[in-house]
């Protein structure tokens, strides 16, 4: 038999390549296809329950205004919190403020959104998890009495959407550093038009107790699986011994439901396979751009993995060496070898925590700690009515000061 050699070498041209990421740009239809509201209806019967309401701009407006003011709940108790007992949600800082005008209700402009929102719920046996077209607020989570996406009320909605800085994402940067169809950049003017013209929608999902151990992304290169990886970033013993089950179960899975389907030949979803793990639920569809999460991969993996026996991104290799590949292995062979016992089959890796690997016993970050409050506030809310007034009381005087100070400077 010939040797086998594995090869590291680099040229100064790839090394100059790989520099930048070799992603294909990314145009506004190929966002617009992920967004929620675009696949749902197609793939309805394979994802889990929900309801899409049509947002109105009137709710818009409030859901990008700053603060945090939530509608009158008319099945509230004295007990709840109010934006006029604690002072921290409140976007205004009048303290002349007539009762008439603190008692009025935020939603009265979108009305009929709130109403299909408190109706969607009772549908959906009164509790579903929120998100908009492209993100759920898992990083608002904090701010949830539940410390989870639960919602049972509107208020409970809009608290977490209002609180999340992905959902802002999808407001105000859905099309940052897209390209038209023509391949060329965006101005502000037209990425602005587009975000107007969008037609954002709030996704309630039936909520249900998930497994994040069964949560697996699955990430699609010219309609083909290049990569599997799990989502929940801990270690579980069973998924070792599940692992040649679970690729075939994703594998046929997209090839009879997504591959030919899906307008966009690259992208990523996520699945959630439940016990018995023989039936894939399609959770979310996700776009092949730098700000969606590789998780346990590399963006660079998975742009340059080969595809296919003796082909590549680039059609590098056409003589005289050709190049097996299983998972992210490149071995290449000399002409001279014996191709007839090869099998031209090309098997994505499924990526999982290993009991040894550092990801499993990371304590130092929580996720989504990037986008919380800061500690004072947290404590703040923990302590009662009294500690929440006093806490705004100290922030008010530490907005005033900074204001005069900033004045005083503008005078020099």
């Amino acid at each position: 038999m010939a040797d086998i050699s594995i090869e590291f070498t680099e040229s100064a041209e790839d090394s100059k390549k790989l520099k930048k990421l070799p992603f294909p740009p990314v145009t506004v239809s190929h966002i617009l296809n992920c967004s929620y509201h675009s696949w749902h209806p197609k793939y309805r019967t394979i994802t889990p329950k929900a309801r899409l309401i049509a947002l109105t701009p009137p709710f818009l407006s409030y859901l990008r205004a700053d603060g945090i003011v939530l509608p009158l709940d008319e099945d509230a108790t004295s007990q709840d919190w109010s934006d006029s007992d604690s002072g921290i949600f409140s976007s205004t800082e009048n303290p002349n403020e007539s009762d008439d005008e603190e008692n009025q209700d935020i939603a009265n402009d979108w009305r009929d959104v709130h109403q299909a929102i408190k109706t969607t719920i009772d549908e959906l046996d009164g509790k579903v998890v929120p998100k908009l077209n492209w993100s759920a607020p898992k990083d608002a989570t904090w701010i949830s009495a539940l410390n989870s996406m639960e919602c049972r009320s509107p208020n409970d909605v809009y608290l977490l959407l209002k609180s999340s800085d992905f959902v802002t994402h999808d407001l105000e940067h859905a099309f940052d550093d897209c390209v038209n169809e023509e391949g060329k950049s965006l101005s502000d003017e037209a990425r602005n038009a587009a975000i107007t013209k969008l037609p954002y929608y709030l996704v309630l999902r039936k909520y249900f107790q998930l497994n994040p151990s069964l949560e697996f992304r699955c990430f699609v290169r010219r309609r083909k699986i290049v990569g599997i990886c799990q989502r929940d970033l801990n270690h579980f013993d069973f998924l070792a011994r599940m692992e040649h089950n679970l690729r075939e179960t994703i594998t046929e899975f997209f090839e009879l439901r997504l591959r030919d389907t899906f307008p966009d030949e690259s992208f990523t979803f996520d699945v959630y396979i439940p016990p018995p793990h023989n039936r894939v639920w399609l959770v979310d569809i996700n776009p092949w751009a730098p700000r969606t999460d590789p998780l346990l991969f590399s963006w660079l993996e998975l742009l340059t993995v080969h595809e296919s026996f003796g082909e590549s991104e680039q059609n590098a290799y056409e003589s005289p060496k050709k190049e097996v590949v299983e998972g992210e292995k490149r071995v290449r062979f000399s002409e001279e070898d014996d191709y007839e016992d090869i099998e031209e089959i090309f098997v994505p890796e499924l990526r999982l925590i290993r009991r040894d690997d550092p990801e499993a016993y990371n304590f130092n970050t929580q996720q989504y700690s990037a986008h919380k409050l800061p500690r004072e506030v947290v404590d703040a809310t923990t302590g009662g009515q009294g500690q929440l007034k006093e806490f705004a009381e100290q922030w008010k005087e530490i907005l005033a000061k900074q204001q005069q100070d900033d004045e005083d400077s503008d005078e020099y």
